[in-house]
């Protein structure tokens, strides 16, 4: 049986992942902040040893609150370098992922039109994008797809707290509604199911065609 890793996969983004890949027969670990928290390194280290290897890796994880600028602090940064950069690339380094298999980074949109309310998301974020796909080609040489989802306004909690009045949100929106968690898990069971392979190293924008970014 193959196994994946899907991170926060207790709510959100990663339950409707975590979903839709147990409909596959696959073994799916899940974890949430109880037993990972991506910002503890301690954490990190002690879920790596338990998990040494898998065919599938979902790196996923909150993000901070809208803050403004002149409010960041170095506790800020600092655990947020952790949450959204270091113990993901900890993890790539230390967990082996097993050839043939499939690693999925879940971002955001606004890696592509920054928010100026969620710089520190947008740095760290867009930071290890960057360090995937410089990756992206040693993985594919183990036939390992590598593909980073970028998801818009998808209906979940963190929405729900960053925006104040999500219907009104949602008369702005071109498909005039939030996306599905289930929309996102039904496209990573798509790839996996079809072994589609050749479409790696790639950001994909799953937001309802909200951002205007020609790439």
């Amino acid at each position: 049986m193959k196994k994946a890793i899907v991170l926060a996969g207790s709510r959100g983004i990663g339950k409707g992942i975590a979903n839709s890949l147990d409909e596959l027969n696959i073994d799916v670990i899940r974890t949430s902040t109880k037993n990972l928290d991506t910002s503890n390194i301690t954490h990190v280290n002690n879920f790596i040893q338990e998990q040494q290897s898998t065919d599938i890796l979902v790196l996923n994880t909150g993000g901070p609150p809208a803050q403004e600028f002149k409010d960041i602090t170095q506790n800020d940064c600092n655990k947020y370098h952790n949450q959204l950069f270091y113990s993901f690339l900890k993890i790539l380094q230390d967990i082996k992922i097993h050839d043939g298999g499939y690693i999925f980074l879940i971002s955001s949109f606004n890696v592509k039109e920054p928010n100026g309310k969620l710089l520190l998301s947008n740095a760290y974020r867009t930071a290890f994008i960057s360090v995937l796909k410089c990756l992206s080609k040693e993985f594919a040489s183990r036939n390992i797809t590598t593909i980073n989802i970028a998801p818009g306004p998808i209906d979940t909690d963190r929405i729900r707290g960053l925006v104040a009045n999500v219907p009104e949100l949602e008369k702005t929106l071109p498909m005039k509604r939030l996306g599905q968690v289930d929309e996102i898990g039904k496209f990573v069971k798509s790839i996996v199911e079809h072994d589609i392979k050749y479409l790696t190293g790639v950001t994909i924008n799953f937001d309802g065609g909200a951002s205007n970014g020609l790439f």
